[in-house]
């Protein structure tokens, strides 16, 4: 049980404080409530290029990590389709530090052109080389076009294409902040060895004068039921011909999602799971392969992915991969192997929650979510989850009319 304080101050910054005396150490998290999904669509990868100009200078702050260093500090970001992350440990008793570059950002980016400039370039660089120029790069920015018309999940965090980030403007990225990094949108988590009252006067002190900002409603076009199956051929200077299908699944907090979760798990989730069992080790048909979902908040994707073996065709791999497909729509999974994927789940849940760095991260996905008490309770619903719930799940999701098959020729085979 993670025990924790909550308060909000008066520009409707949420605090959450959890107090663990048995590290020195003190965790500083701060959430805000927008991602690639947020993004105009002429416009994507403002949020990910977000997350490199919060480092490039605020108003009062020219440097965010020279300070935080000399505090004993380190820090990271990530930003994913739902939300942007900041993240910063450091010792306790230099906890204010954090408090006032956090502040800092918050109230204002320094905004400078040499700073935009700089990050964009940052940006596009790692477009290129993560996207365009490695081997199947550009794998999931087909998968997700061909799986989603309407929903904002269509492009990737990094963007729908280049020209968006080089295109950039100085107004467009003010803008941006303005209208999402305000205490309003946000989530500040605390933990390590910090106490409740003196955190609640350290936020006031630093975050209280912060102008609130206007709440960010989200009305995001929703993605009609998908009604026919979609497949795309690609061909590609790859060295291993790749197969990828997906399916549209539940929301995050849907009942679905947790027995989607659950059934990737089985099909695919590590070395004794049934496809690597049966398609990698028994027939080897795959190098690799997977079964996994993107745990996105609004309705996401399960997804099969993997590599054959060379002189394997395409065609004999997909449809051995619909075959184990079939055979989970057929019959009820048995109680040992549904045991063994909550067991899974639990011990992951528990490892998880082992470092306060993960533990602070938690809180504020779920304070994000809508309830941080979440947190303690989510293990309840993968316990309720039956072996009919699965094979009910299984035959809905699963359908050939749901399903988006990448088939990635190499051009060398």
């Amino acid at each position: 049980m993670i025990q924790y304080n909550r308060f909000v101050l008066d520009n409707g910054l949420r605090v959450l404080v959890h107090e663990d005396p048995s590290t020195p150490m003190a965790v500083v998290n701060i959430m805000y409530d927008v991602g690639a999904r947020d993004e105009n669509p002429a416009q994507t990868g403002f949020a990910h290029l977000f997350e490199h100009l919060m480092f490039g200078g605020s108003i009062h702050i020219p440097d965010y990590d020279e300070p935080l260093q000399r505090a004993g500090g380190e820090n990271n970001a990530y930003t994913t389709n739902d939300l942007t992350n900041y993240y910063c440990q450091l010792p306790a008793e230099n906890i204010e530090t954090a408090f006032w570059l956090e502040s800092d950002r918050m109230l204002s980016l320094a905004f400078s052109e040499k700073s935009l400039s700089v990050q964009k370039k940052v940006v596009c660089e790692e477009f290129k080389e993560h996207y365009i120029n490695k081997p199947y790069g550009d794998v999931w920015h087909k998968m997700r076009e061909l799986a989603y018309t309407r929903h904002p999940y269509r492009w990737m965090t990094i963007g729908k294409e280049l020209s968006h980030v080089e295109n950039a403007h100085i107004d467009d990225v003010k803008h941006f902040f303005f209208k999402h990094y305000r205490p309003v949108n946000a989530i500040l988590v605390v933990a390590g060895n910090v106490k409740t009252e003196p955190i609640r006067q350290l936020a006031e002190k630093w975050f209280g004068d912060i102008p609130m900002g206007e709440k960010y409603r989200r009305s995001l076009p929703q993605e009609p039921e998908q009604t026919q199956a979609r497949t795309l051929d690609v061909e590609a200077d790859v060295p291993l011909d790749a197969f990828v299908k997906t399916w549209h699944m539940d929301a995050r907090l849907d009942k679905g999602y947790y027995e989607a979760d659950l059934l990737t798990e089985i099909l695919g989730g590590g070395g004794s799971s049934r496809m690597f069992q049966s398609l990698v080790k028994e027939k080897q048909l795959f190098s690799n392969l997977d079964c996994y979902h993107f745990g996105s908040v609004d309705k996401g994707l399960v997804a099969v992915e993997g590599k054959l073996v060379k002189g394997i065709s395409i065609d004999t791999a997909e449809k051995a991969v619909e075959e184990e497909i079939e055979k989970i729509q057929a019959s009820v999974v048995s109680d040992t192997e549904l045991q063994k994927v909550k067991n899974k789940t639990e011990s992951v849940i528990a490892f998880e929650d082992m470092g306060i760095m993960s533990r602070a991260n938690s809180l504020a996905m779920y304070e994000l979510l809508g309830d941080a008490q979440l947190m303690n309770t989510e293990l309840e619903r993968y316990h309720r989850v039956s072996a009919a719930d699965l094979l009910q799940t299984a035959k809905r999701i699963f359908r050939k009319e749901n399903s988006n098959t990448l088939r990635y020729h190499s051009r060398q085979s």
